[in-house]
């Protein structure tokens, strides 16, 4: 059978379609799923996806011997009424564990896991989590529910030895009960009225669009030197790149050095110049840290920039530049004329490829003020990260993420709109 043209040219690019879904449309696709559940890693009945009831079977033959202990205590110290009470509590607790174990599989889990807690032995994944059916779920709840109000009545009533201990022990057999975790978009409408995802937006929108446009014009003015003739030349263009070259965190660090509200030198040369009020403003105000992670960034990334547009430069014929020489073109005119007009293209990829940097933006912030003072310099990207990290909340994490990722395709699919009818308009004028 012989493939037409068409169907080659799709046959050609189909390796290619399958790294992109695997590589980039996957992980977003698994983000968003997380997205739509409460997972969090500080509870252990939540650390996973959980579409139906389950028992953590682990932590239940591990507490469910301590309720049973604490009945038989404190109903060999009660008398009367108290102890019958506490011997019903028992037999009731008893009762949910047989009923539970009546399904094969859960008692043949519970030997299987009672003895491998006995030798200190880790429990399996593939033991530790079992299904129950709503029924079971409400038997259990019903139960753990009845005697925890059962126990802080008599505690109250000091008919216990210990009443410290009830809260304790039905609380831990409670949670080994797993209940579904989906939340849908929760997390999506809780962020459209958060005021602190809001102004992390923000930050990021006025950090991308202030750092992007200085850099833009200090690399279209480097670019426009180097690519000159002239004496050392090539060492220009070598050391123009070295703060590019410099790794991030590590050109972080420095920074924040040099802006030290004591020792540092940049702090100090702003507070000579009147720049700021005094050394400590850079680092500790609002304005003053968004300033100086402007400043920082903009000396990192300016030379990626500049070299980007002088690749742009090279490819301008000087034939162009010498016939406006001999019609009388200024520098000035050349420069509007035909500097710019066909660096167009070139502009708007690096553009393209600067905002999509500065939007995502973390290392450099976090090291050097980890998003503060006040969070006047927290980035949705580090905002994601602290919740996902350091409150080890990865469902609201994720719908962070996600946010970003729109926010990405958004401003790429507008520069590769205009770029592309640039291009299409180039190739019509031809």
């Amino acid at each position: 059978m012989k493939l037409s043209e068409k169907q080659m040219g799709y046959l050609l690019i189909l390796p290619a379609i399958v790294i992109i879904l695997i590589i980039a449309i996957w992980p977003v696709m698994r983000s968003f799923w997380i997205s739509l559940h409460d997972i969090r890693l500080n509870d252990p009945t939540k650390t996973e996806v959980h579409t139906s009831y389950g028992l953590d079977m682990e932590r239940y033959v591990n507490t469910l011997p301590n309720l049973l202990r604490y009945l038989k205590k404190e109903a060999d110290t009660a008398q009367g009424a108290a102890k019958e009470q506490l011997l019903s509590l028992r037999q009731q607790t008893e009762q949910m564990n047989a009923t539970l174990q009546q399904t094969g599989e859960i008692a043949a889990r519970y030997e299987r896991i009672d003895q491998l807690l006995l030798e200190f032995k880790p429990v399996p994944n593939e033991l530790k989590y079992v299904e129950l059916t709503s029924e079971q779920m409400e038997s259990i709840q019903s139960t753990l529910a009845a005697i925890g109000t059962t126990l802080d009545e008599m505690g109250k009533q000091k008919q216990l030895s210990k009443p410290e201990g009830a809260t304790g022990v039905v609380q831990g057999i409670s949670s080994s009960v797993i209940e579904p975790n989906y939340v849908g978009f929760a997390y999506y409408k809780k962020f459209l009225t958060d005021s602190r995802m809001w102004g992390a937006l923000y930050n990021t929108l006025f950090f991308t669009v202030v750092s992007v446009a200085i850099e833009l014009v200090l690399g279209l003015w480097i670019a426009l030197l180097i690519n000159k003739q002239f004496a050392g030349r090539g060492l220009v263009r070598a050391t123009v790149l070295i703060p590019w070259a410099i790794p991030t965190v590590i050109s972080a660090m420095m920074w924040k050095y040099l802006y030290d509200g004591q020792n540092g030198i940049v702090a100090h040369l702003f507070e000579v110049t009147g720049l700021v009020s005094n050394m400590g403003v850079l680092l500790t105000t609002k304005a003053g840290a968004m300033f100086s992670v402007i400043l920082a960034d903009v000396w990192k990334t300016t030379p990626f920039m500049a070299l980007l547009l002088f690749a742009g430069l090279q490819t301008i014929p000087h034939s162009l530049y010498e016939a406006a020489q001999v019609d009388g073109a200024s520098r000035v005119q050349q420069f509007f004329r035909i500097t710019l007009p066909m660096l167009k293209s070139t502009l708007l990829v690096s553009l393209l490829f600067r905002t999509l940097d500065a939007f995502r933006v973390f290392d450099l912030i976090y090291a050097l003020t980890g998003g503060g003072p006040a969070n006047s310099t927290e980035t949705i990207s580090i905002l994601a990260y602290k919740t996902m990290f350091a409150q080890m909340s990865f469902g609201e994490g994720s719908a962070l993420a996600i946010i970003v990722f729109l926010c990405v395709a958004l401003i790429s699919m507008g520069y590769i709109k205009i770029l592309g009818a640039d291009l299409l308009g180039e190739s019509g004028g031809r």
